[in-house]
């Protein structure tokens, strides 16, 4: 876990009231759960908690594992500027892209409202956008699907077809997902991560992992083929229900694609701050 001590959103000089609590949160939940995600990809992950700025950066293939975000309250147009220079040139140092998460909610108004040019003077290009989540929302009940039976990844192949379902969700090559989860123990033990199968086949796929006392969601995808069938919403239900029946958890976090953003609401997820990915432009 992150150490509070050096983490910039936990530090008592910030103005925390400028932002609401749950963003705050919803950032702070980045910055824990992705160090360990990188460091168990790499002992010699790039993890440092720099002033405003979290490196999260495994440097590999898989895109996710490389991630940047800003991390002070109330940051103001100047600020956010000198530190979005900042992230780029420390993506730009790195041998594999990612993304630069920016959690809307911790800039004022001015800064939002300077923020795509601010971007584009650092040489970002916006890729897609997001939604911060949180609800006291757990226990909650085990799943029943018609189609799917479900199963927790616990074997090197179990992890292969996580990972290709966010290669065929994201549009990513197979390799570059399976270069982020292939092999590892964080996975298949730390995290509760399962697969919904159709038959034999894996089509959706979530996992939940605690995270500084809440159960984090993460990489939750379905295979396009096998979409609106209700399929990802049961497996993030499954994930959500084990984490918190091994844990003991009440309160679940997440950040939403634009696409599974209508999907969580219906568990008892609300809303927070808007998030923003960036990469570095071409």
């Amino acid at each position: 876990m992150t150490d509070p001590t050096t983490d910039p959103t936990t530090d008592p000089t910030t103005d925390r009231a400028a932002a609401p609590a749950a963003s705050i949160e919803s950032a702070r939940q980045l910055t824990v759960a992705w160090r360990a995600l990188v460091l168990d990809r790499d002992a010699e992950a790039d993890v440092r908690d720099l002033p405003g700025i979290a490196v999260r950066w495994a440097d590999c293939r898989f895109s996710f594992y490389n991630c940047i975000t800003l991390t002070e309250s109330g940051a103001g147009a100047d600020v956010l500027a000198q530190r979005l220079t900042q992230a780029a040139d420390i993506m730009r140092a790195k041998r594999h892209p990612g993304f630069l998460w920016l959690f809307e909610d911790l800039l004022d108004d001015e800064a939002r409202a300077t923020l795509t040019a601010a971007a584009e003077r650092a040489g970002l290009q916006h890729a897609f956008p997001g939604t911060g989540m949180a609800g006291d929302l757990l226990p909650v009940p085990d799943p029943v699907h018609p189609d799917l039976t479900f199963v927790r990844v616990r074997t090197d192949e179990h992890l292969r077809a996580y990972a290709d379902l966010q290669s065929r969700a994201y549009g990513f090559p197979l390799e570059e997902s399976r270069d982020g989860l292939a092999g590892s123990a964080h996975w298949t033990s730390e995290m509760y991560a399962y697969l919904a199968l159709r038959g034999d086949v894996p089509v959706a796929c979530a996992a939940t992992v605690e995270a500084e006392g809440r159960l984090f969601v993460a990489f939750v995808a379905t295979d396009p083929q096998w979409q609106r069938r209700g399929y990802g919403e049961a497996v993030t239900r499954k994930a959500l229900h084990e984490g918190a029946k091994a844990t003991g958890l009440t309160r679940a976090t997440l950040h939403a694609t634009e696409a599974g953003a209508p999907v969580y609401p219906r568990i008892g997820f609300e809303p927070n701050t808007p998030i923003h990915f960036f990469h570095l432009a071409e």
